[in-house]
C-alpha cells in the first residue's frame, strides 16, 4: 500500500481520502491496459477506423473516405515525407504514389527540346480503374506538393495486361477477310502473336481395275 501511496498524482495536497482512493483505483485499472503505441501511430498497422484521425494528425489535406484501404494507408504513410520535401521532385512523386499511381517526372531541362523554366512533365501510369474523380484528386495533391513557381503538365497512361490470340482460316473457294478492332482515341501496344492454319480435306475413291 505504501508503494501505491507514493505513485505520482495530479490531485492537490488537500484532496480527500475518497479522491485519493479513486485515483489509486483508476490508476490500477489503467495499468492493466496494454499501451496501443507504437502500432496505433503506424499507418500500416493501425485499425482502419483510426486512419482518418491519423491522417488529420499528419496534416493530410486531400482525403477520400470512399478510397480503398490500401490507398488510405499509403496516403498517411507518405504525408510527412511529402510535406518535408514539398517543392521537390520527390514530393511530386509521393503525391502520385499516394493514389497508387506510378509517376514519371521530367524537369524542364530534361525535356527535348527543353521546356519553360520551372516546368515539369508529370506522367502517371496505373493498372487500376481511373476516373475523373481520381484525376481531380491527383491535381489537388500535385498542387499541394509543388512550389508556387512550378508549372505542371500532367498526363495519365492506362495500361492493361492479358493474353490475346489472332487466328485466320482459309477455305478453298471462299475469301475471308479479317480486320483488326479499331477504337478511336485508344492506342495500344504490346506483343502480338499471329497464326494461320490451312485445313484441306480430300476424298479419293479407288475402284478395282476392270478386266
Amino acid at each position: 500500500m505504501s508503494d501505491q501511496a507514493q505513485r505520482p498524482t495530479l490531485l492537490p495536497a488537500n484532496s480527500s481520502a475518497l479522491e485519493r482512493g479513486l485515483d489509486l483505483g483508476f490508476g490500477a485499472l489503467l495499468d492493466r491496459i496494454a499501451p496501443p503505441f507504437p502500432e496505433l501511430m503506424n499507418p500500416q498497422q493501425t485499425p482502419v477506423a483510426f486512419l482518418p484521425y491519423l491522417a488529420a494528425d499528419r496534416g493530410v489535406a486531400e482525403w477520400s473516405s470512399d478510397a480503398p484501404e490500401t490507398e488510405k494507408r499509403l496516403t498517411v504513410e507518405l504525408a510527412w515525407p511529402t510535406a518535408r520535401q514539398a517543392g521537390t521532385r520527390k514530393a511530386l512523386e509521393n503525391a502520385a504514389k499516394g493514389l497508387q499511381l506510378r509517376p514519371e517526372i521530367r524537369a524542364w531541362y530534361e525535356q527535348t527540346p527543353p521546356g519553360a523554366p520551372y516546368s515539369f512533365s508529370v506522367r502517371a501510369f496505373t493498372d487500376l480503374p481511373y476516373s475523373e474523380l481520381i484525376d481531380a484528386r491527383l491535381d489537388r495533391r500535385l498542387a499541394d506538393a509543388k512550389s508556387e513557381r512550378d508549372i505542371l503538365s500532367v498526363s495519365v497512361g492506362l495500361s492493361a495486361f492479358g493474353s490475346h490470340v489472332i487466328g485466320a482460316a482459309t477455305v478453298c473457294g471462299e475469301l475471308t477477310t479479317i480486320y483488326p478492332v479499331a477504337i478511336e482515341g485508344l492506342e495500344t501496344s504490346g506483343e502480338a502473336f499471329m497464326a494461320a492454319g490451312l485445313y484441306t480435306v480430300e476424298t479419293s475413291t479407288i475402284y478395282p481395275q476392270g478386266a
